[in-house]
């Protein structure tokens, strides 16, 4: 696979919004950085405060002063769209529609979500179940340009969504829905895709095309793995110190496969700038 000879992919993380959404905005201006992606609501808690008029308002005129696009948000950590648990899907299904009309209303881009654990039941039965939920919870919204990522995982637990056969399998019998695919490099790798050598890497980008197609991912989550390969463990790390290495992502970062997508950062805070030094690390991948 080639790198990029004349496209530049546009770069960000996922950024903090406290004291306010338009907060997160104004940070990623302040780095540099050309896109961003956000909790529009407590990542870990089922209750979500309404969005109110003034807060919507000036999360869009930020955008516009701003010009940072795409926006991103990323839905809950507790939404399990692949529920075997009738009430756990219930709740997932509800929570999950109230992130898609925050989307909406916010005009953001794109919506990331997991595709949920299998708990209880086989993966075949998580990957129906959670493409069920997905069509349930958008009966009767208009999408509008807010368009649903199906993010691949890294296998824990048991999580669905560490094969990209799985994605295949939602997308398709969500067809009507118009799915895209968020693609984290950490998750695949600890899953059981080698990023590091060559004919890995070349087997990974084929995997991708043939099951979901490459121009369906539009965003990268770009992160490098504290966890070994094939460990199906998630933990993300600083970008080219952790297992997958520095000069995979720079090939990740490289790819005329991929420049089309934006790079997301959702890499450790463990100290001060870590934030400023991993985008520094990927825009030096990029424009070298």
């Amino acid at each position: 696979m080639s790198e990029s000879k004349n496209l530049v992919p546009r770069i960000g993380f996922h950024a903090p919004v406290a004291g306010g959404l338009h907060k997160a905005l104004l940070k990623s201006r302040e780095m540099n950085a050309d896109a961003v992606q956000i909790f529009s609501r407590n990542p870990r808690g089922w209750t979500a405060r309404p969005l109110v008029n003034e807060e919507v308002e000036l999360f869009r005129s930020t955008r516009a002063e701003t010009k940072i696009s795409p926006v991103v948000v990323h839905c809950n950590y507790l939404v399990n769209l692949a529920a075997a648990d009738g009430a756990i899907r219930e709740k997932s299904v509800k929570g999950f529609r109230e992130e898609i009309e925050r989307g909406i209303i916010l005009e953001a881009d794109y919506l990331v979500v997991h595709p949920g654990s299998a708990k209880g039941s086989c993966e075949a039965d998580g990957v129906r179940t959670c493409a069920e939920s997905l069509k349930a919870a958008c009966a009767d919204l208009d999408l509008n340009s807010l368009r649903i990522l199906i993010e691949n995982t890294a296998g824990q637990g048991e999580c669905i969504g560490y094969r990209f056969e799985h994605l295949r399998d939602i997308i398709m019998a969500c067809s009507e829905l118009n799915l895209g695919v968020c693609f984290d490099t950490a998750h695949a790798f600890a899953a059981g895709y080698d990023l590091r050598d060559d004919d890995g890497y070349v087997a990974t980008l084929e995997a991708l095309e043939r099951n979901v197609k490459l121009t369906n991912i539009p965003i990268i989550h770009f992160n490098d793995s504290k966890a070994a390969y094939n460990s199906r463990v998630d933990r993300h790390w600083h970008i080219g110190a952790g297992e997958i290495g520095q000069e995979a992502m720079r090939r990740i970062a490289r790819a005329r496969e991929f420049a089309h997508a934006a790079f997301l950062l959702e890499t450790p805070q463990d100290e001060t700038g870590d934030d400023a030094r991993n985008l520094a690390t990927l825009r030096s991948f990029i424009t070298m």
